[in-house]
């Protein structure tokens, strides 16, 4: 019982300090202007995060970069479909059609 209580508590813990810093970022901003500098750069992050997240799991087989597993030329073709339809549909159906065709022709 009291390994599940020390669980509950981090859980609690690490919600309220997660809560805490995003309010006071909420909370230091609500009423002043932002710096144009912050504002713009602000902009990129979640294409920032969106890429540090996928990247490594696209490059990346059993821990171990490799190039060529078959995520890597479906994710290239993903990006420019992407790019050229602008659709997050037409994006993940290429992408993913692509990364099935290229696993079962490698079987």
């Amino acid at each position: 019982m009291e390994g599940a209580l020390k669980l509950w508590a981090v859980i609690l813990i690490v919600g309220a300090l997660n809560y805490a810093s995003r309010l006071s970022f909420i909370a230091i901003f609500a009423r002043r202007e932002m710096p144009p500098l912050l504002a713009r750069a602000l902009r990129y992050v979640p294409a920032a995060m969106l890429t540090a997240l996928v990247v490594p799991m696209v490059v990346a087989h059993a821990g171990m970069p490799d190039p060529t597993h078959p995520r890597v030329p479906a994710a290239l073709l993903a990006v420019a479909v992407a790019f050229v339809t602008r659709s997050t549909l037409w994006t993940l159906a290429a992408g993913m059609g692509a990364l099935w065709a290229l696993q079962a022709l490698g079987r």
